[in-house]
C-alpha cells in the first residue's frame, strides 16, 4: 500500500539520520575515514545491535520487511534513540496505536472547560488544528481570532505568523522544540493528506522549517516555562499539555503564570491592550 511504503520510506530515513549525526567517540570508536568525528557505519550499527547487516540496510532502504519489536529495540539502543524517538520508530513500523481522524471546531464541553479557565488555554487536533481556545488565550494572542479558518493551525503560525514570532521571547528554541514534537506525534499519520499538504505547504512558505524539517528531530512533550512579551513586559508561563478522557484525539494546552508577579504582568498586558483596541 502507498501509506506503508511511505512510512517505510520514513522510518529507513528517520534511522540513516540519525546514524549520521551520532558521535564516533560516544560510541567508544576511533574516528572514521579522513578523521571523520561524526557518523556511524551501517555495519558498526549492526554489530552493536545485534541485528543482520543485510536486514539493518534493509531499514534504511525502506525496504518491504515487517521488523519485530526486539529488532526495533535493539537498533534503537545501538542508535541511542530517546523515549520519543524510540515511540515514533515504533509508530512508523505499526506498532503504535492510531488517533481518530480529527474534528473541528471542538466540541462543546472541551470548549466550556476551556471557558472555564482563568489562563490561556486552547485545545488542538492531532494535525495541530486549532479547535478552541478561551478568552485569556485571546488576550495573550489577539491574531488568533482574525486568522481564517484554513490557516488556524499552530504550526503554521509558529512558522508564518511574524506578529508570533514577536511575541515567543526564544523563537528558534520553541519553533524547534514544537517540530520535534509535531513529528513525533504524527509518524503515524504520515501519509494523511492533511499533513502532507500542511508540510508541503510550510516546505514552501518558511526557509527554517524546511531546513530543520530535515533534521528529523523527534521529542515528547515537556512542561517547561514559557516566557512572552507582552505589553507590560515579559511574562513567564508554565506550559502544559492535558487530554480529555473521552476525546483522546485533542490536547489541551494550558499556560498558567509561573509567579503572582506573572500573573500581575499578564492582567496589566491584556488590560493595556483592551485600552489600545477601544
Amino acid at each position: 500500500m502507498p501509506a506503508d511504503k511511505e512510512r517505510r520510506r520514513e522510518l529507513g530515513a528517520f534511522l540513516r539520520a540519525r546514524r549520521e549525526q551520532l558521535l564516533r567517540a560516544a560510541h567508544a570508536l576511533p574516528p572514521g575515514t579522513r578523521g571523520r568525528l561524526q557518523g556511524l557505519r551501517r555495519e558498526e550499527v549492526s554489530v552493536a545491535s545485534g541485528v543482520s547487516m543485510t536486514w539493518y540496510t534493509w531499514l534504511e532502504q525502506g525496504r518491504d520487511i515487517t521488523p519485530s519489536r526486539q529488532v526495533l529495540g535493539a537498533v534503537a539502543d545501538a542508535l541511542a534513540l530517546t523515549d520519543a524517538e524510540r515511540a515514533y520508530v515504533l509508530s512508523l513500523a505499526g506498532y503504535a496505536p492510531t488517533l481518530p481522524a480529527h474534528v473541528e471546531p471542538a466540541p462543546a464541553h472541551v470548549q466550556r472547560l476551556l471557558d472555564a479557565l482563568d489562563h490561556p488555554a486552547y485545545a488542538l487536533t492531532p494535525d495541530w488544528g486549532m479547535a478552541g481556545w478561551n478568552a485569556a488565550y485571546e488576550l495573550l494572542y489577539p491574531p488568533i481570532a482574525e486568522v481564517s479558518a484554513d490557516e488556524r493551525n499552530l504550526l503554521w503560525l509558529l512558522f508564518t505568523d511574524a506578529r508570533l514570532r514577536e511575541l515567543l521571547d526564544d523563537w528558534p528554541v520553541t519553533s524547534r522544540r514544537f517540530l520535534a514534537e509535531f513529528r513525533a506525534e504524527s509518524g503515524h499519520r504520515l501519509t494523511d493528506p492533511t499533513l502532507t499538504q500542511l508540510v508541503a505547504a510550510l516546505s514552501e512558505r518558511s526557509r527554517e522549517f524546511r531546513e530543520w524539517w530535515q533534521n528529523y528531530d523527534v521529542g515528547g512533550f515537556e512542561s517547561r516555562a514559557r516566557v512572552f512579551r507582552m505589553a507590560a513586559g515579559a511574562v513567564t508561563f508554565e506550559h502544559h499539555q492535558v487530554r480529555p478522557s473521552d476525546r483522546l484525539d485533542l490536547q489541551i494546552v494550558l499556560y498558567t503564570p509561573a509567579s503572582s508577579a506573572d500573573a500581575a504582568l499578564f492582567h496589566a498586558s491584556a488590560e493595556a491592550g483592551s485600552h489600545r483596541a477601544g
